[in-house]
Order: C-alpha cells, then structure tokens, then sequence
C-alpha cells in the first residue's frame, strides 16, 4: 500500500473511532429529512389561486432541511483535525506521516466520503418523504406537479447538487480547521460565513444588491443547486452557484494547508 493509500487508512480509523463521527453522521441525515419533511408538509396548494398555479419548487422544499442537516457536516470537518490538535495526538500523526500535505488531502477524502454517504441517505429519504407529503398537499401530476423522482433529470440534478454542497461545506470547515486549529473558533467561523449574507440580505431595500450578496454568499450560492424552476429568475446559475462555494471550500484548504506546512505542530 502506498503512503497515501496507508493516511487514508489511518485518517479513516481515526474518523470513525471518534465517538462523535456517528453521531454527527446520523445527525446530517436526520436533520436534513426530518425538517425537509416539516417545510414540505406545511405548504399546500390552498393558498395559489389555483392548484395549477403554484410555483413552489416542490425538490426545493423537499430538500430544504439541507439549511439545518450542513451543521453537522461543518462539526464533522472541524473535529477531523481540530479533535487532534485538542488532544495532542497531531504530533503523533505527523511522526507517522511527515508530510503534511498528505495527512491534509487524506483527511478531505475520509470527511468527503463520509459525509457524502450520510448526505446521500439523506437526500433520497427527503425525496422520498416529499414524494408522500405533497401528493396529500394538492401538488399532484394533475396540478403539473408529477411525484418527485431521483431519476427527473432537473430533481437528479438538485439530489446530487445536495450532497456535493454538503461535501463542499465540510471541507470548507476542514480548512478552516486546519487554519485556526482551535474547534470553537472555527465551527464559529464557518456557521458564520455560512449564514451571515442570508441574515444580511432581509435587511437590504436595494434589489440589485441583494442579488450582489447572493451570488457571491456561499450558502445562498451553492444552495442555487436545488433550484427545478424558475432558473431564470435565480441571481445565480445551479452549478455557477455551487462553483462559488467550491471556490471558498477550496481557498479555506489552501489557507488551511499554507499555515499547516509553515507551523509547527
């Protein structure tokens, strides 16, 4: 097994002995289906003129528990190399493994496939959960609303959208991580980039300036994924969207393994 083949292995025992990782996977699933069904429950066709005339993005509600369910996956990046540093057992790992872009790129994959599987499960019960709700709120293939399937292209597309965003947001807090070393101030500081721009935009009159701070926002942006209708009216293209959240995701790992190879551990 090469070097890097034998980190992964090791991030990976590492990863899945902590007794929070569990936890923390199963909270990213159960969140992400449990308020998805709330949202999608609480709307009906009652409200629109007619059933017909509704323009709710039904995928979007369906997988609107996203929002709650990427706290976790943000925990879950932090811990992966902030556990370490509160433990002191980095200097452990980098005894094994001495160079420290390998330990870093080996603690992305084990978090990215981690919580892409939970985010994953996560997505399908959303969907499935939705699929039942909505035919009982008036959003049925008579209205124009057939049932949601991961197999509709625009609904695979938000699925798989989903999950890559709730990759990306774990990796960005990994990078954070990574750069600040200490767990509270970096899950602070993600959940803060996260929803700061979304609090900020309620409060701001000026149209074209709102659609300034989302599109450059990482959570309003990379959410643009999920979006079935309407595209034209988006500030941001689905796959533009989640482009700018790859990119913050992507800085924050830079930054992350720039101060990891200059400090000591």
């Amino acid at each position: 097994m090469s070097g890097t083949g034998r980190a992964v292995r090791a991030e990976w025992t590492k990863l899945r002995t902590l007794p929070s990782t569990g936890w923390l996977l199963l909270a990213l699933a159960g969140l992400t289906v449990a308020v998805g069904a709330a949202v999608t429950g609480s709307v009906d066709t009652s409200h629109c003129t007619s059933p017909a005339g509704c323009q709710e993005d039904t995928v979007r509600l369906a997988l609107s528990g996203v929002r709650l369910g990427q706290v976790a996956a943000v925990v879950l990046g932090v811990l992966a190399v902030g556990g370490e540093y509160a433990a002191g057992t980095i200097a452990a790992t980098l005894a094994a493994v001495p160079r420290r872009g390998t330990v870093l790129a080996a603690k992305a994959a084990v978090v990215a496939g981690a919580v892409a599987a939970a985010g994953t499960a996560g997505v399908l019960a959303s969907l499935a959960a939705g699929r039942g709700l909505l035919t009982g709120n008036g959003f049925t293939a008579a209205n124009g609303y057939p049932p949601l399937s991961p197999l509709d292209g625009p609904t695979a597309r938000a699925a798989v959208g989903t999950v890559l965003y709730l990759v990306l947001v774990a990796l960005l807090a990994l990078g954070v991580g990574t750069a600040l070393r200490d767990q509270a101030a970096a899950i602070t500081a993600v959940l803060a980039l996260l929803w700061i721009v979304p609090v900020v935009v309620q409060f701001v009159g000026d149209e074209a300036w709102r659609d300034r701070l989302v599109k450059f926002a990482p959570m309003p942006a990379g959410l643009a994924v999920q979006a079935t209708r309407n595209l034209d009216r988006l500030p941001i293209g689905p796959w533009p969207g989640l482009g700018v959240l790859a990119v913050y995701a992507a800085a924050a790992l830079l930054a992350g393994a720039v101060l990891f190879a200059v400090r000591d551990a």
